[in-house]
């Protein structure tokens, strides 16, 4: 039995997740926290969010995020590819920094244009 609070929403349900019995949850308001308790314990993903280094703007960082959710066994590879990156401005929100990174299919994107 594993627990987890779920943050699909802002109730914040205590669940409990029965890995010998097919993943089974209980404690979920609705079906968006079973999903979330089962993809947490089989296939866990986390969105990064970031700043990387910018050129030829006013401020010297630009915030970013992935595209899509990582895989969070790579979170720590992504942080150090964040880390290399330095772009030259113009940037428009939602331009694509680094595609495909660590083959994931994942893309880091600006959240703002500068």
């Amino acid at each position: 039995m594993t627990n987890l609070i779920c943050i699909t929403c802002p109730k914040g349900c205590h669940l409990t997740v029965d890995e010998e019995n097919d993943y089974a949850v209980t404690g979920n308001s609705c079906p968006r926290g079973a999903e979330y308790a089962r993809n947490e314990l089989l296939h866990p993903v986390r969105m990064i969010t970031s700043t990387v280094r910018v050129q030829g703007a006013a401020i010297p960082r630009l915030p970013v995020k992935t595209d899509k959710p990582l895989p969070k066994e790579k979170m720590f590879d992504c942080m150090q590819l964040i880390n290399t990156l330095n772009v030259q401005a113009p940037v428009k929100v939602g331009q694509v920094l680094a595609a495909n990174i660590l083959d994931t299919d994942v893309n880091i994107v600006a959240t703002k244009t500068l």
